[in-house]
C-alpha cells in the first residue's frame, strides 16, 4: 500500500496502468451493428474481385482481329447480334465480323477480347439488321477489367484493429461477412464521491454543485467504444463507500470513482483501496491538473480514482483510461494522436509540472495552431465544451509565448502509437 504522495512521470504511470492491459473476447455481431467497432480478426478476400472478365463500361464486346483494318478513313462495319445486361450472359459466340452489345458490369462473352466504348461508335440499320460502325483499331484486352485484378480469393483486405468505417463496411458486405468478427466491449462502472453533489434535476442549493462528472465520464466512455455502467453517488460512509466499491467491482472491468482520492477527511477511496488489499500503482502524477490521479489494481482488475474537478478529470480519463480501453478492443492506436504546431497567444502562467491546456486546433496554411480555451482551471467546465485538443505544456518552464512550437494531443484524431514522454532534466 502507498501511503506517500511522491509524484511519477506520466509515461511511467500509463506504463504502469497499461501492464495489466489486455484483449477483449472475440464477439460476431450482425454487420447491421458493426460501425464503429473494431475489427479483431483480418477481413479476408473470399472470391476474386472481379469474380470474371468483365466490361468496365457500356460498349461493344468485338473480336480484336475484326478492328486490324479499321481507321477513320476506313471504318469497319460489325453485325450486332445480341445484347448483354449487367447480371446475364451471352448465350452467342461471334463470328468474325460480328460483336455483343454490352453493359457495364457484364460478363465478357466466350469469342471476344476487347470492348469499343459506344462513344466511338456509330449504330446503322439495315435490311433488318443492326450493324456498328468502328473507325480505329483496337487489341486484345482493351478495356476489360479482367478476374482477380483487384484482388484474389484469400486476400487480407483489412487487418485486426481496423475500425468499421463506411469502407471498410463496403467490404465486409462484398465478400459476404454477415457476422462480423470484433471485440467484445468492457464494461466500466462509475462511481461519483461527495455529499456536495446534486443530480442533474436537482435544483442548486448552497455549498451544493450539480454532478457533470459521471455524465461527461460515461460520455467519454461510449466515445473510446466501451459500455458505461453508471452506480450512482457514494456517500461520505467508510463502510458504505467500502461494501459498494467491493460489489461494483464483481460487476464490470473496470470501475473509476471520481473525488474522494485527495487527502481531506471525507476522501475514502485510499482507506477502501487498503481495506481491499489492492495494489495502489500510484496515487500522483507529476501533472496539471490531474495530479491527484490514483489507480489501484485488484485480482487483475483496475480502479481509477479521478480528481473530483471537472478538467482534471477528464484529462486523467484520456491519458490513463482511454488506452486501456483501446487495447482491450484490439485498437493499434491505442492513445491520443500526437502532432505539433505552433502556439497561438502567450500563455505566461508558470509550469512545475507537466501542463495539458484545453485548446482549440487549427490548421492554416498548412501550419498547424492551438489555441488555449478559457480559464486553466482544474475545476472548469466550460473550456471543456469547446475544447478538440490539449497542447503538452514541459514543466519546469516559465511560460510560453505565441509563436513558440508546442506538443499537442488531438481529442478527435485517429489514435496514435507513442506516448507522451517528458524531456529528461
Amino acid at each position: 500500500m502507498l501511503t506517500d504522495r511522491k509524484p511519477i512521470k506520466i509515461h511511467e504511470a500509463i506504463e504502469a496502468v497499461l501492464k495489466f492491459s489486455k484483449e477483449g473476447e472475440i464477439e460476431y455481431i450482425p454487420i447491421e451493428e458493426s460501425d464503429n467497432r473494431i475489427l479483431k480478426a483480418p477481413i479476408k478476400a473470399d472470391h476474386d474481385i472481379p469474380p470474371f472478365d468483365r466490361s468496365p463500361l457500356d460498349g461493344f464486346a468485338v473480336r480484336a482481329e475484326d478492328t486490324v483494318s479499321a481507321s477513320s478513313a476506313n471504318p469497319i462495319e460489325l453485325e450486332v447480334i445480341e445484347t448483354v445486361g449487367a447480371g446475364g450472359l451471352a448465350n452467342s459466340i461471334p463470328q468474325k465480323g460480328q460483336a455483343i452489345r454490352i453493359m457495364t458490369g457484364a460478363k465478357m462473352p466466350e469469342g471476344t477480347d476487347a470492348i469499343v466504348m459506344f462513344e466511338l461508335t456509330k449504330e446503322i440499320e439495315r435490311n433488318g439488321k443492326t450493324f456498328v460502325s468502328i473507325s480505329r483499331k483496337f487489341i486484345p484486352g482493351d478495356n476489360i477489367s479482367f478476374q482477380g485484378e483487384e484482388t484474389r480469393s484469400g486476400d487480407v483486405l483489412v487487418e485486426a484493429g481496423r475500425q468499421v468505417e463506411p469502407g471498410v463496411k463496403a467490404l465486409l458486405a462484398t465478400f459476404g461477412y454477415s457476422k462480423v468478427p470484433v471485440a467484445k466491449k468492457p464494461t466500466i462502472g462509475v462511481y461519483a464521491t461527495g455529499t456536495e453533489l446534486l443530480d442533474v434535476h436537482e435544483e442548486l442549493k448552497p455549498g451544493k454543485i450539480r454532478n457533470s462528472n459521471s455524465y461527461m465520464i460515461t460520455s467519454q466512455i461510449i466515445k473510446t467504444g466501451a459500455i458505461p455502467r453508471y452506480f450512482g453517488k457514494l456517500v461520505d460512509d467508510f463502510d458504505r463507500c467500502f461494501e459498494a466499491v467491493k460489489n461494483a467491482l464483481e460487476e464490470v472491468d473496470v470501475l473509476i470513482t471520481t473525488g474522494g482520492v485527495s487527502v481531506g477527511d471525507f476522501d475514502y477511496l485510499p482507506a477502501i483501496y487498503e481495506k481491499l488489499g489492492a495494489n495502489v500503482l500510484f496515487n500522483k502524477v507529476g501533472m496539471r491538473p490531474g495530479s491527484v490521479t490514483t489507480v489501484a489494481e485488484y485480482n487483475g482488475k483496475l480502479l481509477f480514482g479521478l480528481s473530483g474537478n471537472p478538467s482534471a478529470c477528464f484529462v486523467g480519463f484520456e491519458l490513463f483510461v482511454r488506452p486501456w480501453v483501446q487495447i482491450f478492443l484490439g485498437s493499434k492506436k491505442p492513445h491520443l494522436q500526437m502532432v505539433h504546431g505552433e502556439l497561438k497567444s502567450d500563455f505566461p502562467k508558470a509550469n512545475p509540472f507537466v501542463r495539458f491546456i484545453r485548446s482549440k486546433m487549427t490548421i492554416e496554411s498548412g501550419k498547424v495552431f492551438a489555441e488555449p480555451v478559457g480559464l486553466d482551471k482544474s475545476g472548469v467546465v466550460t473550456s471543456l465544451a469547446n475544447s478538440d485538443a490539449l497542447v503538452v505544456l514541459p514543466g519546469g518552464t516559465r511560460g510560453f509565448q505565441k509563436g513558440d512550437t508546442v506538443t499537442i494531443l488531438l481529442l478527435n484524431g485517429e489514435g496514435g502509437t507513442a506516448i507522451y514522454k517528458e524531456k529528461r532534466s
